[in-house]
């Protein structure tokens, strides 16, 4: 992919969307609707951390861009229903395949970060500043 065909300027539509895709809650949200539908206190249960703000927010996002539908069920009290759409079954793949690769990398990335940390401490308190190292 060439650079220019890359769009990061802040108002390019393209970015709002991968924003959206790629918020902290809807990949998960998307990987719990992939077997079946579920009303949202289950998927609130599944994602450990989301608050109901957070979660009706991300399922609005995902409706509004037509990745899930909303389904109002007539019981009493009325529940509602998230199933994943064809739109959002697209999306699959690739969520796996970044899944996947969190997965495989995690314990470079853990090696990467127990080095910059302890990069950061000796800096801290070792009067050391970044730039000025003498290792």
């Amino acid at each position: 992919m060439e650079l220019e065909s890359i769009c990061f300027s802040s108002d390019c539509r393209s970015r709002g969307l991968f924003d959206q895709i790629a918020d902290k809650w809807s990949a998960m949200v998307l990987a719990i609707l992939s077997a079946r539908p579920h009303r949202f206190n289950v998927i609130r249960r599944r994602l450990e951390g989301v608050s109901q703000k957070a979660l009706t927010q991300c399922l609005r996002r995902l409706e509004r861009n037509g990745l899930v539908n909303r389904r109002v069920i007539s019981l009493s009290p009325v529940a509602v229903e998230y199933e994943i759409t064809p739109l959002g079954r697209s999306l699959q793949k690739p969520l796996g395949a970044l899944h996947q690769w969190t997965l495989d990398n995690l314990a470079e990335v853990d090696a990467a970060r127990e080095t910059f940390d302890d990069r950061q401490s000796d800096d801290a308190f070792g009067g050391v500043q970044v730039g000025n190292r003498t290792d």
